[in-house]
């Protein structure tokens, strides 16, 4: 089939499925990833379909293509760990400039899943250890391809991260970062499609979604250095309850930042002893 005959047809599936918003972006991508040149092979064609048919049935696409982009770097992903998000680059931004120039560093990665925060930290800043905690074996197969992906020196610590035990066998850190489960019952009952493809254990974060803030706060804190930095990823309206919670375990500094839609997206808290 002509490519641009194919390519019309896909994007006119997936706006007939209802996900016509960014169509024509995610058929880019595909035919990226599965055909480069100006000829499209039967096999090329078949998988193109393949992919378009599951994505119109609410599949994720980037389960559909295996791999997604994160900071400018690859993360493979599928089934049993959760999507790297633009939002989460955020996180990325915050610690990079709040380490700049700092050396020899040590970063806790908890609820790694794909690793896409710990790796690119490990990647961008000068550490001098990385460690990634995760709970899940099978986030943590991908968090494995992930750091050889990415030539990473990040270390995997499989363990629940609210587990006391695998806080005190921990090193000392600059930085403890997370993006932990925060969403809420309410949130978990109205997810959409595409999202209930995604381990639920790595949405839901209780009740009102601060479960793993109230645990993680609690016992991480003695694991920071003196002037150490905890930072979080939040959900949208969530900014007052974990700064709250912070300065109530004796951070200072506790600051929020917005990421790109202007949504307040992570909250960053100076630990002192």
């Amino acid at each position: 089939m002509v490519k641009k005959k194919l390519f019309d047809k896909c994007v006119g599936l997936l706006e007939e499925s209802g996900l016509g918003e960014n169509a024509a972006c995610e058929v880019t991508w595909v035919f990226e990833d599965v055909a480069e040149g100006e000829d499209i092979t039967p096999e090329q064609e078949k998988r193109i379909s393949d992919i378009v048919t599951r994505r119109c049935e609410g599949y994720p696409l980037q389960y559909l293509l295996g791999q997604w982009e994160f900071y400018g770097l690859p993360f493979k992903v599928g089934e049993g760990v959760l999507i790297p998000r633009q939002d989460t680059e955020t996180i990325v931004d915050t610690a990079l400039k709040m380490f700049a120039g700092k050396k020899d560093i040590t970063v806790i990665d908890l609820c790694s899943g794909s690793g896409c925060i710990g790796i690119t930290l490990e990647r961008k800043l000068d550490c001098g250890r990385a460690v990634c905690v995760e709970k899940s074996e099978k986030a943590a197969e991908y968090l494995r391809e992930n750091i050889s992906l990415n030539g990473s020196g990040a270390e995997i610590v499989m363990g629940d991260v609210t587990d006391e035990k695998l806080v005190e066998d921990m090193p000392e850190a600059d930085l403890i970062v997370c993006n932990p489960p925060y969403l809420t019952t309410e949130d978990m009952d109205a997810l959409q499609r595409e999202v209930t493809f995604e381990p639920a254990e790595a949405l839901f974060g209780g009740e009102d979604g601060l479960d793993f803030y109230r645990e993680i706060v609690r016992k991480w804190k003695k694991k920071l250095k003196i002037g150490g930095v905890m930072l979080f990823e939040i959900g949208i309206g969530q900014e007052d309850e974990v700064m709250r919670l912070m300065i109530q375990h004796g951070f200072k500094n506790v600051r929020c930042r917005k990421d790109l839609c202007g949504v307040y997206r992570c909250v960053s808290g100076i630990y002192e002893k």
